[in-house]
């Protein structure tokens, strides 16, 4: 590994740079088939776990084996007390000990074979967390803007983890809990049968019987448990909306109301827990009587048979012990299909909410771009309006050619936002079509469409990482020193090499350690690297004070060299050296010209200019 790329895996969290830099995309179930499990937790999860058949087999094959040995051990007790009550000291004592051993070898396999499952069940469950939570991360990121709009982007994210969680903790109630007793009555049955076909039969009826009882039951607290589990999700959400937001909160001296609402959903989460918890136990009071009353029956049956002389010692024995197990069972695995069906209602509350399907998918026959990308941008007869509202852009045209730089102004809600939204497909127009060199954007795919801008907006996202990697986002693959030649060109190589670590600094929860000029400057460093043909400025110095946007703007005017440049701006002062400016008014255009042609013009351009003097 060479020395910058080196430094570029330090910035990974310890113990994950190889991973990381190793690591490649692996789809384990595909986007378009994703939203067809929403709502539907026993699918979603049987699709992960056929994903990985070897070690689920091997998991469940040997649980399988290790009760087989357990029920197996009555039988062989069984015998051990025949052979022993009918057997003289001086009689076949060799029989015994065969016994024994049998009985011994059931013990230990029975012991092998749960570390085996144990040994495999940590790989093979933990994997199926992994492969849910990439899936899922991907299909969410694959979202649109106005997906994430509409609701909390941070309650969003803890639904990924929770959703591997969840699974995971069914894999463990299925092979650790549902499994066991569900083989365990099964199995002494048949054992049962062979002794006494009524008793055994009786007895499969009842825990049958009971099993359908209790399944029933459960089934019925599926709203109980739903409710706790969209209450548990609501209250993560709003906590970590309030601390991703507590500058906001304390700046307006917020603390208390934020205290008393969290204690209100508090409240209301404790409540509907509490709902689901009690009726699970009404469910185990339930069956712990039942249990006790078929318990008692059986205890009484089998004495009986052998007092008529129906059965021996041993058979006794075997089927008070296959008696406590199958009745035991049944508690076991009803209580442990009422825990799962908990969880399951959980990860179908998780599933709802983020496998909706993509509202701005990739065309199906998507393509990247023709030959090298010039940045000729063009709307043609493009008519958009928001859901619900009258429409923004009506049979809008705009041409802007390849290496000119056009400006775009005018009063808010005049729709300058939505050109530059259309123009990253952040919306899809109703009507008419946006092109790139010719091309439809609809019909490229995304990454062919992200490659050819690059983006300067008013607030800049920085992610929770070092200078170096926000830099870097522009062009993953680039090396330190192409990192820091990009920083240079942006006028911010000086600030950040006084920065405590330099470009390894941190730079906070979007960047509050910085600057709005210096999140604006490494904004515009990333610009750089990224080297698209086409610059998107939305407002890229209106928040800034006089002397950091005279800094961004000497960044800006070296980064528009050579590209197609669409800047939205309030302050006309920054678009002097553009070559058109379009003025904008209720989603038409009624003014276009260069500078120097608008301001001759008795318009709104020279309106706006006068106004601007005036306060200036």
């Amino acid at each position: 590994m060479s020395a910058e790329k080196e430094k570029h895996s330090q910035a990974l969290p310890q113990g994950a740079q190889q991973q990381v830099v190793s690591a490649q995309p692996v789809i384990t179930v595909p986007d378009e088939e994703l939203p067809h499990y929403a709502g539907r937790p026993v699918a979603f999860l049987l699709r992960y776990m056929r994903h990985r058949p070897v070690g689920h087999a091997l998991v469940f094959g040997s649980v399988g084996l290790a009760i087989g040995c357990i029920v197996l051990s009555s039988n062989s007790i069984r015998r051990l007390v025949d052979l022993m009550t009918g057997t003289s000291p001086t009689g076949d004592v060799m029989a015994v000990w065969s016994a024994v051993g049998v009985l011994i070898g059931l013990i230990v396999a029975d012991n092998i074979s749960w570390r085996i499952a144990g040994w495999f069940a940590a790989r093979t469950f933990v994997a199926v967390t992994g492969d849910i939570r990439q899936d899922l991360f991907r299909f969410l990121t694959g979202h649109s803007p106005a997906y994430f709009a509409d609701r909390m982007p941070t309650s969003l994210a803890a639904r990924i983890a929770t959703a591997g969680n969840v699974s995971f903790t069914i894999e463990n109630l299925l092979a650790w809990s549902v499994l066991p007793p569900s083989l365990n009555v099964l199995l002494s049955v048949a054992l049962m049968l062979s002794v006494s076909t009524i008793m055994g039969s009786v007895t499969v009826v009842l825990a049958v019987g009971l099993c359908f009882l209790m399944f029933r039951l459960a089934v019925r607290g599926r709203k109980l448990h739903g409710d706790y589990a969209a209450a548990a999700a609501g209250l993560e959400g709003e906590t970590l909306d309030v601390m991703g937001n507590i500058a906001l909160v304390r700046a307006f001296g917020m603390r208390n109301r934020e205290r008393e609402r969290f204690n209100a959903l508090t409240q209301r989460e404790m409540g509907e827990r509490l709902k689901s918890l009690r009726y699970m136990e009404k469910l185990r009071m339930i069956h712990a009587l039942l249990t006790a009353v078929l318990t008692t029956g059986l205890l009484i049956w089998a004495v009986l048979l052998w007092q008529w002389q129906q059965a021996t010692v041993g058979q006794v024995v075997m089927i008070i012990t296959l008696g406590f197990a199958i009745l035991h069972g049944t508690r076991d695995l009803a209580l442990s299909m009422v825990e799962t069906i908990q969880h399951n209602a959980r990860l179908s509350e998780v599933l709802s909410s983020l496998l909706v399907p993509h509202d701005m998918p990739d065309a199906e026959n998507a393509v990247p771009m023709k030959g090298p990308v010039l940045g000729d941008v063009q709307f043609r007869d493009v008519v958009f309006a928001y859901p619900g509202g009258a429409a923004v852009l009506d049979h809008f045209n705009l041409h802007i050619q390849a290496g000119t730089r056009v400006g775009l102004v005018g009063r808010s809600g005049s729709g300058k936002s939505t050109v530059l939204a259309l123009l990253q497909r952040m919306r899809f127009v109703q009507s008419g079509s946006v092109l790139i060199d010719g091309q439809d954007i609809r019909d490229l795919t995304e990454d062919a469409l992200r490659a050819c801008l690059s983006i300067v907006p008013q607030d800049v996202s920085l992610l929770h990482r070092s200078v170096m990697e926000n830099i870097r986002y522009g062009r993953p693959d680039a090396t330190d020193a192409e990192v820091r030649a990009a920083a240079a060109a942006a006028g911010c190589a000086a600030f950040i090499e006084e920065l405590s670590e330099g470009f390894d600094t941190i730079v906070g929860d979007r960047g509050v350690k910085l600057s709005g000029g210096q999140r604006q400057r490494i904004a515009i460093a990333r610009a750089f690297l990224r080297n698209a043909p086409i610059l998107i400025l939305d407002e890229a110095t209106s928040a800034l004070d006089t002397e950091s946007e005279q800094h961004v703007q000497q960044a800006l005017d070296r980064l528009m060299v050579g590209r197609t440049v669409i800047a939205v701006a309030h302050r006309l002062s920054t678009l002097q050296n553009f070559d058109r400016i379009v003025v904008m008014q209720e989603g038409r255009i009624i003014e276009d010209g260069s500078p120097a042609q608008l301001e001759q013009q008795d318009g709104p351009y020279r309106q706006f200019l006068n106004r601007q003097m005036t306060h200036a």
